[in-house]
């Protein structure tokens, strides 16, 4: 969206700078990408005028622009003679879209360009370079060329394009004070034809008939204001259009009178039916495109693009203006459908103030007989255009909940009346409602939003005592998580939260969780498990020389498309080799231990057994574990499943850990005790048990651990098979006494042990 100064001006009394605005627009949340201070034509003197000598047409000039040194311009005007007084457009200029700069032509230096009245955009004489009067001062500014916005649009502000909408938010700021539009009104000399609305996605359709105009260029303010943003001016009915679409967000479309036969119809179009735009192309229309049409056929695509027939040339004397309200749905299916993008269908597609259209109507009359004259014939209106904004319940309780910050009643009240808030504001809960320009706020969360966006943001950071929103001890329970994660050697990935079907299903048991409309084909489903992500980036990294990645994702993934049926996840993925090559140590690759120790280490302590049943899709059925707490499953990791990692490419070894929901994490006490160090030294004891092949070594220090709450710590030391497929494993125990331990003590928790390691796990001791 494009504004000049001026033109914000004629709707904000302000004193502040273009900078200031810029910067005031962008803190309260629309961007300003660029701030455009163009640099204007002046006039010039040519006190030398010589033919080139690698042309027969051009001449090399020496033009004085006031500086007090001539500069040197190649030009190839018939009418370029020493002493003329003409228009210089120095390097930096832009003229009719080009940035003018300093370069040879024909082996020449030509150091700026002499402008005709087309390219200055003053007349169409392009014959020639524009001849001004001798008493022109020297180095002055031809034209004017006003200081230029540039913003980013965001999908839900629709108000922002319009300058009018950009003037209203500014008052809210304080940045000055809006002036408010005077409506204009005119008497008719007959009728105008009728409209026939025969849809309902059409709300309200007006028009305006005006015969025997004469078709003229308009005033200067308007076409140098458009101009400016891009567009070509062209003649007044054109350019008025053009101007209130971004004056008033209003899009509108002038037809020529002659060419309609009957009156005005608002319909969709036939199946197969067939149509031609303004620029000649053909497009063949379905059931759902809605349709300006007349007894003869089709005129216009609503909100889209005007036709071949019924447009407006130099020639029109007759015109009928057309300002309506078309749903943005249907126009944003038909101009995506046919690849068709104008500045008419972006408004409607973000939703106008149906308010506007009578309005809109009346101004672009204003300026077309202003500049064209004509007789106005009459004004037909059909529909409702009455405001559509909801009532919305708000209580000011639900700032500090979603803001952290408080806010007074009286100062809420304040800024949503600045902002054009009407309705009951008074009690617990507030009825209000939005202005009819801002389709976007529904809900209370976009009353807030507009609250603290005018409040301010930077106020949040300094407001830290207070607690956003209904705060549990754990808000902070994320980040901790995150930080344990990063402890141990892995970096956080941030993806999209879409998932790709392919991958999807092989290496998720889960539903696909498809999208009707994915932004690309790579992201057609809500991502039911962050594995495909991580997987992908494995993929990517191996692809450009990085096997070895240690990364760990924190994020939503859907189980459904229907509110609540998603959860947090977290994934972990390890490849590759544990650390760089080096001299002084052996390397390793990952393991599926390494993965499980980063899961063990989210438990804060608590006992768990490992459990090898049901290995999903992604993992290696002999290598995988799932983390169990009674019969429920917290976590699994295992090692990458081969024939996934053949379809995805990876040649590395890949190892995953899942925390399938965040929520079953143990989470900390609020206030931790201190850390109470044993008086006594610890206490190692070996044993060695004897059990099947298969049997997990995790169930025997599981069971190990029950014996007593003296035992810190179990490892396994050693592992070999034996006949008769049976097999030893040997591991080390920590005891951390709390008081003194006799010989005879020590002997029962020795015993202690070995009883429950053989009830539990039907285990044997080793004696040697």
């Amino acid at each position: 969206m494009k504004w000049t100064f001026d033109w914000l001006k004629d709707y904000l009394k302000t004193d502040l700078s273009a900078m200031e605005i810029a910067d005031t627009l962008t803190r309260t949340g629309l961007e300003v990408e660029d701030l455009i201070a163009p640099v204007a034509p002046i006039a010039a003197k040519i006190v030398e005028c010589r033919p080139h000598e690698n042309s027969d047409h051009l001449h090399v000039l020496k033009v004085d622009d006031g500086s007090g040194t001539l500069r040197q311009v190649v030009c190839g005007a018939p009418n370029a003679r020493v002493g003329l007084i003409s228009a210089l457009a120095i390097p930096g200029c832009v003229i009719e879209g080009h940035e003018i700069q300093s370069g040879k032509l024909r082996g020449v230096l030509s150091d700026g360009m002499m402008c005709s009245g087309r390219e200055l955009g003053v007349n169409d004489d392009h014959t020639g370079i524009i001849e001004l009067p001798k008493n022109t001062k020297i180095g002055s500014v031809v034209i004017e060329c006003p200081t230029v916005f540039d913003a980013g649009i965001t999908p839900n502000r629709p108000d922002y394009l319009s300058v009018r909408g950009v003037a209203r938010d500014l008052s809210a700021t304080g940045a000055g004070e809006y002036i408010a539009p005077k409506d204009n009104t005119f008497s008719v000399s007959g009728k105008a034809r009728g409209v026939n609305i025969k849809t309902e996605k059409c709300r309200a359709y007006k028009l305006a008939e005006i015969h025997n105009i004469k078709m003229s260029p308009s005033c200067e303010k308007i076409a140098s204001r458009l101009r400016a943003i891009g567009i070509n001016p062209k003649n007044a009915p054109i350019d008025a259009t053009n101007y209130i679409c971004y004056d008033m967000a209003q899009p509108m479309h002038c037809f020529d009178a002659d060419e309609i036969h009957g009156d005005i119809i608002v319909r969709l179009a036939n199946a197969g039916e067939e149509f031609t735009d303004l620029f000649g192309n053909k497009h063949e229309l379905v059931e759902t495109d809605m349709v300006i049409a007349d007894d003869k056929g089709i005129l216009a695509l609503a909100g889209v693009v005007g036709g071949s027939r019924g447009m407006t040339t130099d020639k029109t004397k007759n015109i009928i203006l057309e300002s309506a309200y078309f749903d943005p749905v249907c126009v944003r299916k038909t101009a995506k459908r046919l690849g068709i993008s104008t500045d008419a269908s972006y408004r409607y597609e973000r939703g106008i103030d149906p308010t506007i259209t009578g309005p809109a109507l009346m101004f672009a009359v204003k300026i077309i007989t202003d500049a064209c004259g004509g007789e106005i014939i009459g004004f037909s209106a059909s529909g409702n255009d009455s405001p559509t904004n909801p009532v919305i319940e708000y209580s000011p309780s639900i700032f500090i909940k979603k803001t952290g910050i408080s806010m007074s009643d009286d100062n809420m009240k304040n800024i949503l009346a600045r902002l054009g808030y009407t309705g009951k504001m008074d009690g617990k809960v507030w009825k209000i409602i939005a202005p009819s320009s801002r389709v976007d706020v529904t809900i209370p969360e976009t009353v807030v939003a507009d609250l603290i966006r005018i409040y301010g943001y930077e106020k949040i950071a300094q407001n830290e005592k207070h607690t956003i929103g209904d705060a549990e001890p754990y808000d902070n329970f994320d980040f901790e998580i995150k930080k344990s994660l990063v402890g141990r050697g892995l970096c956080e990935c941030r993806s999209y939260g879409f998932g790709n079907s392919k991958i999807e299903e092989f290496v998720s048991d889960k539903p696909i969780v498809r999208i009707a409309n994915p932004i690309i084909s790579d992201f057609d489903t809500a991502r039911n498990s962050l594995v495909g992500g991580l997987l992908t980036v494995a993929q990517e990294n191996e692809k450009r020389g990085y096997p070895d990645i240690n990364v760990f994702e924190m994020g939503t993934v859907f189980d459904g498309d229907k509110p609540n049926e998603q959860h947090t996840q977290i994934c972990i993925v390890r490849t590759g080799v544990t650390s760089p090559k080096h001299w002084q140590k052996r390397n390793r690759s990952v393991d599926i231990y390494d993965v499980k120790a980063d899961i063990v280490s989210l438990l804060n302590g608590q006992s768990f057994t490992i459990s090898t049943e049901n290995p999903p899709r992604w993992a290696h059925p002999y290598r995988y574990g799932m983390i169990m707490q009674g019969k429920k499953k917290l976590a699994e990791f295992g090692e990458l499943h081969p024939s996934v990692a053949k379809k995805l490419k990876i040649k590395t070894n890949v190892v995953i850990g899942i925390v399938e929901n965040i929520d079953d994490l143990p989470k900390p006490a609020v206030k931790r005790k201190a850390l109470k160090l044993s008086e006594f030294q610890p206490i190692s004891r070996d044993f060695a048990f004897i059990v099947p092949s298969d049997f997990p070594a995790e169930k025997l220090i599981a069971a190990a651990r029950t014996a007593s709450n003296l035992i810190s710590d179990i490892v396994v030391f050693d592992s070999f098979e034996m006949a008769d497929g049976q097999k030893s494993v040997a591991f080390t125990t920590t005891i951390i006494p709390t008081e003194k331990m006799s010989d005879n003590d020590l002997a029962k928790l020795h015993s202690d042990i070995i009883a429950v390691v053989e009830k539990k796990c039907h285990a044997k001791v080793r004696d040697k």
